[in-house]
């Protein structure tokens, strides 16, 4: 199961927000290509990277906190936020993001995955963002009645290379995954499942581990890796995390 450390920009900072709330947001490092460079050295080998101004404006915001991520760090990434179409899917892949993550796009234009699936196999994740089990969209503004796993179905066999699951109520919460409703997203479809929003420690760790076999195969850390409660050391010495 792949750990990865989340890295949300705001206004060019590496920022955690509560609940998706950007007005409650806590600035943890005003350099994120440091913070990049940080979590490689710490042992990290993928970053979950999030243009949050980006995703407020349906167009990409911080890309250059994003180039200096890349130009400092040798890890896998993936990014996600404000991006809704393929000439910024293109861009992104070709300046050296490892995936591109969609969430908003995927809602209101579905099309765009499978046709971005085409063009760039095993590259494409989409990004369920949910409140008690309903998809939420526009960096997480607006919620609608769309049930998480009926968006999830809508992707099966088109190449969607995994699925990131938020919980939103939990994000930056620190109350912990919930592992049952990522659980049974997993184990309702044939994409992998990466869970995220409010891990809390080494026990969610292996909690997500008792459900790999459902499909859920990585896991985001925010809040927990800044101040902590998450000890990067301990947490990719255990067995089946990396």
């Amino acid at each position: 199961m792949i750990l990865f450390p989340a890295i949300d920009l705001k206004n060019g900072a590496c920022v955690r927000l509560e609940q998706g709330d950007m007005d409650r947001a806590t600035v943890f490092n005003d350099d994120p290509a440091a913070q990049a460079k940080a979590f490689q050295s710490q042992g990290f080998s993928h970053l979950h990277l999030v243009d949050l101004d980006g995703a407020f404006a349906g167009a990409p915001v911080n890309a250059d906190a994003v180039d200096q991520i890349l130009a400092a760090t040798k890890v896998t990434t993936q990014l996600g936020g404000g991006i809704r179409d393929l000439p910024t899917i293109e861009s992104w892949l070709a300046r050296g993001v490892g995936r591109v993550i969609l969430g908003t796009a995927a809602v209101r234009h579905p099309e765009l995955v499978i046709e971005a699936c085409r063009i760039f196999p095993n590259r494409i994740v989409v990004g369920i963002d949910a409140r008690n089990g309903n998809v939420a969209v526009e960096g997480w503004a607006e919620t609608g009645n769309m049930d998480a796993q009926l968006l999830a179905k809508k992707f099966e066999d088109v190449g969607v290379a995994t699925i990131v699951y938020t919980d939103i109520d939990r994000d930056g919460m620190l109350r912990g995954i919930n592992v049952e409703a990522t659980a049974a997203l997993a184990r309702g479809i044939n994409i992998p499942v990466i869970a995220s929003g409010g891990l809390a420690g080494l026990e969610d760790l292996e909690k997500l581990l008792a459900v790999e076999k459902d499909g859920v195969t990585g896991v985001i850390s925010g809040r927990a890796l800044y101040d902590g409660r998450l000890d990067a050391t301990s947490a990719l010495a255990m067995e089946g995390i990396c």
